[in-house]
C-alpha cells in the first residue's frame, strides 16, 4: 500500500505578489468608493499599473475584490490594535484605536452596498470582521481595565455599538467628526 502524497508547504507570496496585492486592493478601495461596487475590473488594473490577468489571478471575480478590500480594512483595526497597545497608555490606546474605527465606518459606508449584492451575500465576511472587531475591542478595553483606566462592566461592543449609531444617525457629511467627539465623551463615562 502507498503512503499518502504529503501535502505541499504553504509558501508565503512572493515579495512582488504580494506588494502587486496590496497596491491592488489600495487602488480597488479607491476606484470602489469613488465609483461603487459595479467598478470595472480593468480600470482598477489599469490605475494599479498590473494587467488584468494579475488581477484576476489574485482576486477571481469583483465580488472576490470587494470583500477582500472589505476585510482589509478591518484587519487594518486589528493591525492597529496591536500597535497603540505597544505604543500607548491603555486608555489612549484604546481612545486611538476607536478613532482607527470611524475611519473604518466611513469606508464601509461606502463599500457595503456593493456587499450587500454580492452573490450568496455578504455574511461570511461579516461574521470574519466582527470576530476581528470583537478580539480587537476587548483586547484594548481588557488592559484599560486591568490598569484602572476603564469600569470593568464597560462592554467594548457597546462602545463601538454607540460610535456606529452616530454615525448612522448622522445623514450629514460631518458625522465623523461628530463621532470623534463623541469618542471623548464614551472614554470619559466609562472612567471609574
Amino acid at each position: 500500500m502507498k503512503t499518502p502524497a504529503v501535502q505541499k508547504a504553504v509558501r508565503k507570496p512572493r515579495a512582488d505578489a504580494q506588494r502587486n496585492r496590496e497596491r491592488i486592493l489600495e487602488v480597488a478601495k479607491h476606484v470602489f468608493t469613488r465609483r461603487g461596487g459595479e467598478s470595472s475590473m480593468d480600470e482598477i488594473a489599469k490605475r494599479a499599473k498590473i494587467g488584468p490577468g494579475t488581477l484576476y489571478r489574485h482576486f477571481a471575480s469583483r465580488d472576490d475584490l470587494l470583500a477582500a478590500v472589505y476585510i482589509s480594512e478591518v484587519e487594518k483595526l486589528a493591525e492597529a490594535q496591536r500597535k497603540l497597545s505597544a505604543e500607548l497608555s491603555p486608555v489612549e490606546a484604546l481612545r486611538a484605536w476607536m478613532l482607527v474605527f470611524i475611519d473604518y465606518i466611513a469606508a464601509k459606508k461606502i463599500i457595503a452596498p456593493a456587499l450587500d449584492a454580492m452573490v450568496g451575500g455578504p455574511s461570511q465576511v461579516y461574521r470574519q470582521s466582527t470576530r476581528i472587531m470583537e478580539e480587537a475591542s476587548n483586547a484594548l478595553a481588557s488592559r484599560a481595565v486591568a490598569s484602572g483606566d476603564l469600569r470593568p462592566d464597560v462592554d467594548p461592543m457597546d462602545m463601538l455599538r454607540a460610535i456606529y449609531g452616530v454615525s448612522s444617525a448622522g445623514s450629514t457629511d460631518d458625522w465623523p467628526a461628530k463621532a470623534r467627539l463623541f469618542v471623548n465623551i464614551l472614554i470619559q463615562g466609562s472612567r471609574p
